[in-house]
């Protein structure tokens, strides 16, 4: 081909230029498209741009050179939009659609360096475009093709171009859009965080999109989490998200173990919000319905406390004082209260700065003690028939709301001043003695007024004292009046009037002899007489039952309920050290044993929780009443029964198993626990069998069908085995099926607890790694005998072996212990080649020759070594697979020193060599992130479908 050598010379320098970056690239476009202008016959500078674009599209690294030459052919191809009212648009767009004709002809090259410049031409020219431009149907509907199928490369780089290329040709009004299905598939499904960053950072938010955007604040990467924030605060208005999603939002950020997420929330999401509601903190949180999640808004508030330049914007946001320091009673509000509740704890914990802040906030101990009183009063009680009308029902939750927050201010109050402190205390006290103070709030009251008290004699004395004012009152009681006393009174009556009568005549008789001075002494007979007589007239008159007041014993559940409640708190507060006095003895033998008894469901769950805090303070107790727990635990309702194990566990925490060892009750009387037949002395085997018949009873429990039962076991038995009171592989074993299976796939307590305790067991200690081990091959062994009918069946095997691999890296323990011969891996591995040994024809041994390429295997001289290369050579004359040869074989080589790498025999450490003509021959990077575990999308349409049939091939082939 005959080429115009000036030609070749513009479109070549220009190429040349453009690398550079101080070369002024606006002039560089005008220039040559004043050449492209001038040409007649544009074929042949369509080919020669073409040539030198080449150039720069098989470089898959981003070059600052090749960078530059994209963008100088981006602004090129952009220079050629003209306004959509021009007449010659279409003939004026013919480079634009050419260039994008080529580049979607190359889209499907066999070179990952072409596709991923391609994607990002792609991008690039329909990002440079301006709003109003419009582009060919047809041109449009093949560039959504192919970017369609470039989001599912094998390639992170070249998705995420395609996916940032689809940004314009999003439709969030139309539920069946193609590229919304495709960017939702990739933020569920995608391995690699930078792909699901690309697919937030361009994905439109709709009724269809939000959910999964707000799903990816819970994605296991921090700059995904922390741009899905980002994204929320800036797209996302507040009203569009669920009460739900906005306390899950400001509670799951700001509890992020990433500071950066934290940040974010900080930053934009909070700010956003303000900005959308005119800065009105009360109106935040009136959205986030704080009566059902006071901590977290009480957390929320801090964050926005935090960022305050003065202490003034603090005092004008919020809430308005009184002359008194007070909100006027009538004026309080469940967010007003909050407000100010969450500001003094702030200000309080900043120590001496604050003391002058804080004084403008709260009043003398005394006025406030007073302002408690009168607005605790003010609560009225319902009545069953109350309760039942919801509106009446609201406004006595809205109360009680008010009241916890007034009661959890006492501990802002400055109390060193003890007329302040005692008044205080009496009032606490008066309201604790009220009967209709709400149960939901005397666990509060307990722990304000123990708080104020300084002896703990005296602590259990007023509690004490309190229980027995609630339990047995000082009431007014009628009693009939006995008749002989009544007609004794009667006759007492008449004989006074018969004398009255006999003084009146002595006095005339007196007065008519002039008897003066004894008339003056009968006349105060009289008096006293008639006094008298008043006095058993209205004896008489009164019914004939007379009213008494005297102490009476109540036994309804609401009383039984607040005293309990006292009780327990009473024991959380009481130093453990203390042991059991006299006075809390008796508390535990008057009112907690007779409830654990008692047919109302909350006063015996109330009762099993004190008497679990009160086996706490002393080792008799608890071995006095183990079995009775025991019995708990298997025979009431599952509350009460996971209030009972958890006092059970809280023993086994402080006490271990050594509990047992002074038991002097039967143990033999625990549920469950096995006959004694063997021929050890029966203390000994008592002490065992119950043992046994503890542990037998929590390895059920964790195949319970009640969900709260089985989290509550298993999160138990991960600190019993954490705090090394349980070591145990078979439970281990047990803990790890159950974080895998599929039937716990929504309890995320459960899954959250199990992750974070395997992570932490295992770095702990050598011993913890070596438990581990022992409960790899159980493991394995019950997934691959698993029936088909069973949730273990689609727990992906190979996944639960990486898992054991990495936790029993040696590398990853929190204090490495000292270099020793054998490592835990190399343990492993001889655990491992012995059961391939055990059938080298099964079907899992390709998985546990798998296994054996991860491990950390210790290559120098010694016993271990010479016996894992034994067992290496049975494996090799034995199996027939070629992938298990291969993997032995190079674990063989490895072991004689022939190894190129230490460990780790599946990483892929080879550096990516490009050069200028990238084919089929260059090695594949795998994916950084492999895919979640048992990630299961229901495939929507056929798009979505076939998109999720490429990325299982992307993964199975990585």
């Amino acid at each position: 081909t005959v080429r115009s050598g000036r030609s070749d010379l513009e479109i070549e320098e220009a190429f040349r230029r453009a690398q550079k970056a101080h070369n002024n690239k606006a002039k560089l476009v005008a220039s040559l498209k004043n050449r492209y202008n001038k040409l007649e016959d544009k074929t042949e500078f369509h080919e020669e741009f073409i040539r030198c674009l080449k150039y720069a599209m098989i470089i898959y690294t981003r070059e600052p050179a090749v960078e530059n030459v994209i963008d100088f052919v981006t602004k090129f191809a952009a220079s050629f939009e003209t306004p959509v009212n021009e007449e010659e648009e279409e003939e004026e767009n013919e480079f634009l659609n050419f260039l994008f004709c080529f580049l979607l002809e190359s889209h499907g090259a066999n070179s990952h360096a072409v596709r991923f410049r391609v994607c990002q031409l792609v991008n690039k020219l329909l990002g440079s475009l301006s709003e109003n431009a419009q582009i060919d149907d047809g041109l449009c509907d093949r560039i959504h093709e192919a970017m369609l199928i470039r989001v599912t490369d094998k390639y992170p780089n070249v998705r995420i171009q395609a996916a940032l290329a689809m940004a314009r040709l999003q439709d969030p009004s139309n539920s069946d859009c193609p590229t919304i299905k495709a960017y939702v598939l990739l933020l569920e499904n995608d391995s690699n965080p930078e792909v699901r960053r690309a697919v937030l950072s361009c994905i439109a938010p709709s009724v269809t999109t939000l959910p999964k955007i707000y799903k990816r604040t819970r994605d296991v990467k921090e700059k995904v989490r922390k741009l899905a924030y980002q994204v929320l605060a800036e797209k996302v208005h507040i009203r569009a998200l669920s009460i739900a999603q906005r306390v899950s939002l400001l509670h799951e950020g700001l509890s992020d173990s990433a500071d950066s997420v934290k940040e974010v929330v900080k930053t934009h999401l909070l700010p956003a919000w303000l900005r959308l509601l005119q800065g009105d903190v009360l109106q935040l949180l009136h959205k986030l319905d704080v009566e059902n999640c006071a901590e977290t808004a009480v957390t929320t508030l801090h964050a926005i406390f935090s960022m305050a330049t003065s202490p003034d914007d603090l005092l004008q946001n919020g809430v308005r004082l009184d002359e008194r320091k007070l909100i006027p009673v009538d004026s309080l509000t469940c967010e007003n209260v909050l407000y100010w509740r969450a500001l003094c704890e702030f200000v309080k914990s900043k120590g001496n700065e604050g003391e002058e802040l804080l004084e403008q906030l709260l009043p003398e101990a005394a006025i406030f003690a007073e302002y408690l009183c009168s607005y605790l009063r003010s609560i009225t009680g319902l009545s069953e028939e109350q309760k039942a009308d919801m509106t009446q029902l609201e406004i006595a939750m809205t109360q009680e709301f008010v009241g916890q927050q007034l009661i959890i201010l006492v501990g802002c109050l400055d109390t060193s001043e003890e007329g302040g402190r005692k008044r205080m205390v009496a009032v606490l006290q008066e309201i604790l003695v009220m009967p209709k103070t709400p149960t939901s709030l005397i666990g509060l009251l307990v722990e304000k007024l123990i708080g104020l008290l300084r002896d703990e004699t005296q602590k259990i004395q007023m509690v004490a004292e309190i229980i027995s004012d609630v339990r047995e009152p000082i009431l007014p009681i009628s009693a009939p009046v006995d008749e002989n006393e009544k007609r004794r009174k009667q006759v007492r009556l008449a004989e006074v009037r018969v004398q009255i009568m006999e003084a009146k005549q002595n006095l005339e008789e007196c007065i008519s002899c002039q008897d003066f001075s004894r008339a003056a002494v009968l006349k105060d007979s009289i008096s006293q007489l008639e006094e008298l007589k008043n006095q058993l007239t209205l004896e008489a008159s009164q019914p004939a039952d007379s009213i008494k007041e005297q102490r009476v014993e109540k036994s309804d559940p609401e009383t039984l309920l607040k005293c309990l409640t006292m009780c327990a708190e009473l024991f959380k507060q009481i130093n453990i050290k203390r042991g059991i006095c006299p006075t809390m003895n008796a508390l535990i033998e008057s009112l907690i044993l007779p409830s654990v008894s008692n047919p109302n469901p909350a006063v015996r769950n109330m009762a099993v929780i004190c008497l679990g805090t009160a086996a706490l303070h002393s080792k008799d107790l608890a071995n006095t009443h183990l079995v009775l727990l025991l019995q708990i635990t298997q025979l009431d309702e599952p509350k009460i029964r996971i209030s009972a194990l958890r006092a059970l566990i809280d023993q086994l925490l402080l006490n271990g198993l050594n509990i047992l060892q002074d038991k002097s009750a039967p143990i033999s009387q625990a549920p469950d626990s096995p006959d004694n037949s063997n021929g050890q002395p029966e203390q000994q085997t008592e002490e065992e069998s119950t043992v046994q018949s503890i542990l037998k009873m929590l390895s059920e429990f964790l195949d319970s069908e009640i969900c709260e039962l089985r989290t509550e076991t298993a999160e138990g038995l991960a600190k019993l085995m954490y705090c090394g009171r349980i070591l145990s592989p078979k439970l281990l074993s047990r803990l790890v099926l159950l974080w895998y299976n599929p039937v716990t796939e929504d309890d995320q307590r459960l899954r959250h607890c199990l992750g974070v305790f395997l992570q932490l067991y295992s770095r702990a200690s050598r011993t913890n790694q070596e438990c581990v081990e022992e409960s790899f091959l159980p493991t394995m062994r019950t997934l691959f005998n698993a029936p088909v009918t069973s949730p273990l069946s689609e727990v992906d095997a190979s996944n639960v072996a990486e898992l054991f691999v990495e936790l029993t890296r040696p590398s990853a323990l929190v204090q490495p212990a000292a270099i020793q011969a054998v490592s835990v891996h190399d343990s492993l591995a001889v655990r491992i080649c012995n059961e391939i040994l055990r059938d080298v024809s099964a079907p899992e041994v390709r998985l546990y020759c798998k296994t054996l390429s991860w491990l950390e295997i210790n290559t120098e001289p010694g016993p271990a070594n010479s016996e894992l290369q034994l067992l290496l050579k049975d494996i090799l004359q034995e199996v027939k697979d070629k992938y298990c040869t291969r993997v032995i074989e190079k674990l063989c080589n490895q072991l004689n020193g022939d190894r190129g790498s230490k460990s780790g025999g599946n990483q892929d450490t080879t550096l990516l060599t490009l050069d200028e003509n990238p084919g089929e021959n260059v090695p594949e990077a795998p994916p950084s992130v492999r895919p979640s575990r048992r990630a299961k999308i229901a495939a929507l349409d056929k798009t979505k479908q076939d998109l999720t049939a490429l990325m299982n091939q992307e993964a199975n082939g990585s």
